[in-house]
């Protein structure tokens, strides 16, 4: 395994080399995600995540593009773009469609930078068709870097020891917050190079009341939204936090201003506690 540093505030290197952001934005239930994606690179986001179950790739897209040509200075490779394939399209042929369809939603963008198996839940046979399609989405070029979401040990030692896979997965996306650590699964990803895109860091809002976070927001004049995240990042994820408020952006983003000394990260942790906000697919057969 190489081991690859966590800087934070730069961007990370990935197993295949390329780079990514150090952290981005979640678009779920945004309906009007061009408008809030132009406005996240307006105020420094450049990792902007998304998915074919949320139905707004192509406004997604559409926010990237309003944003590279409103500024000759704004390049593509500035800015990252994640999709994911969501279940009922797992399987060589209809990966091989979807993928089609997901780079013509946003064919503006020439690339997908990276692309994700939402979930494993469509089982062994389905999940390794699908990396197969998306292995071939690399060798064409529409797709820079493959990985999946919401992957157990389990199913990364599957792909991993496949000997069908000759590309290896850069990045695991999955629920990771103080109450949903998930430490086992996001050592096990990172030993393999494999890194941490840490998606609802807030709890979905659900603990933004959490008086641990809430003392220490206060100590160090910045949100809880803001400590969480910083949470994420000292942890080495890639937080990737979602708001449609244009007014909460520049604020999440304000993150390297202020450091969670080890006292603090302990006062978050709940190493003992596994409450997701979201879906539990991680042990899946």
């Amino acid at each position: 395994m190489i081991k690859r540093a966590m800087t934070i505030g730069k961007p990370i290197t990935l197993n295949n080399g390329t780079k990514i952001p150090f952290m981005g934005l979640g678009t779920w239930e945004i309906s009007n995600a061009d408008v809030v994606v132009r406005e996240a690179l307006n105020v420094g986001y450049r990792c902007i995540d998304t998915a074919v179950l949320y139905g707004n790739e192509k406004l997604c897209g559409d926010g990237i593009i309003k944003w590279l040509e409103s500024d000759p200075n704004n390049k593509r490779e500035d800015v990252y773009y994640i999709t994911k394939l969501w279940n009922h399209q797992n399987g060589y042929e209809k990966a091989k469609r979807a993928i089609r369809e997901c780079f013509e939603k946003v064919k503006g963008l020439g690339y997908i930078d990276l692309l994700l198996i939402h979930s494993p839940t469509e089982g062994p046979r389905m999940r390794l068709e699908t990396w197969k399609a998306m292995q071939e989405a690399v060798d064409e070029g529409i797709v820079k870097s493959i990985g999946v979401s919401n992957y157990g040990i389990k199913h990364l030692q599957e792909l991993l020891s496949w000997e069908g896979t000759y590309i290896k997965p850069v990045a695991n996306e999955i629920e990771v917050s103080p109450w949903c650590m998930r430490q086992e699964l996001c050592d096990f990803t990172k030993k393999h190079d494999i890194v941490v895109i840490a998606y609802a860091p807030l709890s979905h809002s659900y603990r933004l009341q959490d008086k641990d976070a809430v003392e220490i927001a206060k100590k160090k004049n910045v949100t809880v939204a803001q400590v969480l995240i910083r949470w994420s990042l000292q942890k080495g994820y890639i937080p990737i936090p979602k708001t449609k408020t244009l007014a909460r952006l520049p604020v999440n983003l304000d993150v390297l201003s202020f450091e969670l000394i080890t006292d603090e990260m302990k006062q978050l942790d709940h190493p003992l506690e596994h409450d997701p906000s979201d879906w539990e697919v991680t042990m899946c057969p």
